[in-house]
């Protein structure tokens, strides 16, 4: 990662450190006051741009001074960046929430237009993003023939009187299947090793996107037709992805499902997205009339006062001392699914600017595709977007969660607030938002089965799989007693 002048004028000092080492790598002599330096851009970082800074503090009980010394102290005694960058992941593990991390220069992907790769290839498109399936090893599980969908495996497994449909996501975000994009390339007429710049990422994006929300409900309608009475989501292993999961979420369930509340991050970067928002609810708002007019006009006054509260910092001064600070550290910034909670998707479907207020509705979905009961298997490798898709089902009781504990915790917005690191050329991921359930807890403090499972670790899927069906039996009676 080259250091620009620009960022030189940011960091000062620290660059000198960086331009010194130009071109070194891993290879140059190890300086053990670049890292340090390093450290105290972290340092401040965290400071300033870490919501989740004051759970940590109170709720998991984290003294932010001693991990920072103990950070301090693995660089002081260490002989080599690889021995540096170890006290740099040790210090981004101590923290909750699992978005926390550091990219290192030789973890770097590729950029894109690299090479003779396609263009599939140079968008990220990875089919080894997708989760393998669990549930599909169940003693006897029968795959759905033909399958109905290349993105989501489909079969039945009966267990007692009930016959259950199972379904595998293997990833929320369609990155996860080259095939769909693949597709898009060719229905949008794009040159398939050509470059894709200017708003094609976006199309292609739009394009699978909507491709795979109708490929999921193609399965579940196949589910359904099978005679399933009971839908089995398996998602243990899905790392997460993007919102799509929102869209998700509503197909499974005939129930009107609330979006989780939602809380910033005080700074630039939500200040920039709110103020994109507002003007764009505006411009909206302009073109509309009535009752459409005055709720644009509303919900934009309303984003304009969020954004007030990014632009209003509260210094955290205090947490370091493991006292509460004198004023409340994030804004609020409405739901997971926007501006607002829920919605009817037939009131709003068809307005220009109904994706502002419900972010579901940038894709094709319809609400409850499946309405039978529901029962959703977890796992420690479930996580972002995939465990929020789990805590949305399990606050509004519409599925019964299964496994083990998935971590969780709300991600990076608009790309997020990456912080270079200027000797190492590191990249310090936070995550810029918090999310709060029903129960008043922190998404990041995971997402817990209503019906555990302990998976040892190591242990092959055709064994974990094996420890399902006890849980399974367990949330069919629960579900018969729930609706009988």
């Amino acid at each position: 990662m080259a250091i620009s002048p620009a960022r030189c004028l940011i960091f000062g000092a620290l660059c000198l450190l960086a331009t010194s080492a130009a071109g070194g790598g891993q290879q140059e002599a190890f300086r053990r006051a670049g890292w340090l330096a390093d450290l105290e851009v972290v340092r401040s970082a965290f400071a300033t741009k870490y919501p989740d800074l004051e759970w940590e503090v109170f709720e998991r009980g984290v003294n932010l001074n001693n991990v920072f010394d103990t950070a301090r102290t693995g660089i002081e005694r260490a002989n080599s960046a690889h021995e540096a960058e170890r006290a740099f992941d040790q210090l981004a593990h101590q923290f909750g929430n699992r978005h926390v991390r550091f990219d290192w220069p030789e973890n770097a992907r590729a950029p894109e237009g690299s090479g003779d790769a396609s263009v599939c290839t140079n968008l990220g498109y990875n089919e080894r993003m997708q989760a393998p399936p669990l549930a599909a090893f169940i003693p006897g599980f029968q795959a759905l023939s033909p399958q109905p969908s290349t993105e989501f495996p489909a079969g039945t497994l009966r267990v007692g009187k009930h016959m259950l449909g199972v379904l595998k996501i293997p990833l929320f975000s369609p990155e996860g299947f080259p095939a769909l994009c693949e597709q898009a390339v060719l229905t949008l007429g794009i040159n398939a090793h050509g470059r894709c710049d200017g708003d094609c990422p976006d199309r292609v994006q739009a394009w699978t996107a909507s491709q795979m929300t109708l490929d999921f409900a193609r399965a579940l309608a196949a589910v359904r037709a099978s005679g399933a009475d009971t839908l089995l989501i398996d998602i243990a292993g899905d790392g997460g992805g993007s919102e799509w999961a929102e869209a998700a979420a509503r197909m499974v369930t005939e129930k009107r499902l609330n979006g989780i509340p939602t809380y910033f991050a005080r700074g630039e970067h939500w200040a920039i997205r709110l103020g994109r928002w507002e003007r764009e609810l505006r411009e909206a708002a302009a073109g509309a009339k009535g009752a459409d007019r005055a709720l644009l006009l509303e919900l934009a006054e309303a984003v304009s006062q969020r954004r007030v509260e990014a632009l209003t910092p509260c210094p955290t001064d205090a947490l370091w001392k493991g006292q509460h600070p004198p004023c409340k550290l994030m804004g609020e910034g409405f739901y997971s699914t926007g501006l607002l909670p829920a919605a009817n998707r037939a009131d709003l479907v068809g307005k220009p600017w109904a994706k502002l207020l419900f972010s579901p509705l940038q894709y094709p979905y319809h609400e409850g595709v499946w309405q039978g009961a529901v029962i959703v298997a977890i796992d420690g490798g479930t996580g972002s977007a995939a465990s929020q898709f789990a805590a949305e089902l399990q606050d509004d009781h519409a599925a019964i969660l299964i496994g083990s504990m998935a971590p969780a915790g709300c991600g990076h917005t608009d790309g997020g607030t990456p912080t270079p690191l200027p000797y190492s050329r590191g990249v310090l991921e936070l995550p810029d938002c918090e999310r709060i359930r029903v129960s008043g807890h922190n998404l990041a403090d995971g997402v817990t089965p209503d019906i555990p499972v302990t998976f040892p670790d190591q242990e092959p899927a055709r064994e974990r799989a094996s420890r399902l069906l006890p849980a399974i039996a367990q949330a069919t009676d629960q579900l018969s007693h729930r609706n009988p």
